[in-house]
């Protein structure tokens, strides 16, 4: 991480939750309270996971998220800074720049322990084994602006949000078992979100999801077929047809993957090889954030009439492991459910009982429309 670049101050919440404070500007006296005040129960993480036995995939239970705070008033958000006369939010300071917390109601979580009675084979069937959720969720605000959205953000707190995700990634994917740390941000109530609030949210996991997974066994099928690296042959041969780039910059390009699933799809990937932020360098950094600037911005603009688009925005970064971190260069994968202007794809019979998708454009068409509302210098 730069460190000239950000100042990060580190304090606990009354529960013992970890927060910290990345600073892009000098902050008064007074502006950055490190003590909670609040009386908070604690919250007692059931979380645990299943393994699938007719796929292998893992399935997370956290059943205390059923009493999770859901769109509450504005003199009651939880990510707002803690002002004079109001109520105390989860961010005891009166200002701040991008801070990150520790959820409160996490899917994973490190206090997801095995107590002495708990059973690792689900009703002794042998074919179902259980495990305790271990690993830990991160809530991300970007701005104290309750109002905003990422793509208001001005270029320079992007760039500190980009620190953000490169300071946590380190530091989750240090966590004994984690296997994936995966930053992303939900927007809209069309997605889900229960916090209208500018936020973002950064899981480890300590298994790899069934995307990530799948990206490294064809890696590395395709490098045994081909000696090639796959995510280095994508990119070039997009680069060279053309057809589906939004934007080329010095370091990452941004385009509409030739087999994309979502009605809105793009695809931003650094232009030589990285597994995740820390193999970012400034000038790389300081490219990425005005790249995301303009593919944001043009994100709300992609249907006429529509304000703010709903999307999934995810970060696929490589494995921890470092056996497999070569089979994946880090992409930001950003997409939405939206297929016309405020009319919503749902994933019905083919895309949820089989995972076969059926997209209702064309990644070419998404690509023109991209193209054509992609902000000018």
């Amino acid at each position: 991480m730069s460190e000239a670049y950000v100042s990060v101050t580190q304090a606990q919440l009354a529960d013992g939750r970890d927060i910290f404070y990345f600073d892009d500007r000098p902050h008064a006296e007074g502006e950055r309270v490190l003590t909670d005040p609040r009386d908070l129960p604690q919250v007692q993480p059931t979380s645990e996971m299943r393994r699938d036995p007719l796929t292998g995939d893992w399935v997370a239970f956290a059943a205390h998220r059923m009493s999770r705070t859901f769109m509450p008033p504005a003199n009651e958000n939880p990510l707002a800074p803690s002002r004079p006369g109001g109520l105390p939010t989860e961010v005891p300071s009166p200002t701040y720049d991008v801070v990150v917390f520790e959820n409160r109601f996490p899917s994973f979580s490190l206090a997801a322990e095995a107590g002495p009675d708990f059973e690792y084979d689900v009703d002794s069937m042998g074919l179902v084994p259980r495990r305790p959720a271990h690993a830990r969720c991160e809530v991300v605000c970007f701005t104290e602006d309750a109002h905003t959205s990422f793509k208001d953000l001005p270029v320079g707190r992007i760039r500190t949000v980009i620190e953000a995700w490169a300071h946590r990634t380190e530091a989750l994917a240090a966590i004994e078992g984690v296997q994936q740390v995966f930053p992303f941000e939900n927007r809209g109530e069309e997605i889900g979100v229960t916090l209208q609030h500018p936020h973002g949210q950064i899981y480890s996991y300590p298994f790899l999801s069934p995307r990530l997974k799948a990206m490294v066994n064809r890696s590395r099928e395709y490098r045994k077929e081909t000696g090639g690296d796959l995510f280095a042959d994508v990119l070039e041969r997009e680069r060279a047809a053309g057809t589906r780039i939004i934007a080329e910059t010095e370091h990452f390009t941004a385009f509409v993957p030739a087999a994309a699933k979502w009605p809105v799809e793009a695809m931003v990937m650094p232009n030589t090889p990285a597994r995740d932020f820390r193999d970012l360098n400034d000038a790389q950094r300081d490219d990425l954030a005005a790249l995301l600037k303009k593919l944001y911005t043009a994100v709300d603009e992609f249907f006429e009439g529509v304000e703010r688009t709903p999307y999934i925005a995810g970060w696929h970064l490589a494995p921890v492991d470092p056996a497999a971190c070569g089979t994946v260069r880090m992409h930001l994968q950003l997409f939405s459910l939206m297929r016309s202007p405020n009319r919503m794809k749902f994933l019905a019979g083919s895309e949820s009982a089989q995972g076969v998708w059926i997209n209702d454009t064309t990644p070419e068409a998404i690509a023109a429309r991209f193209q054509e509302v992609w902000p000018r210098d």
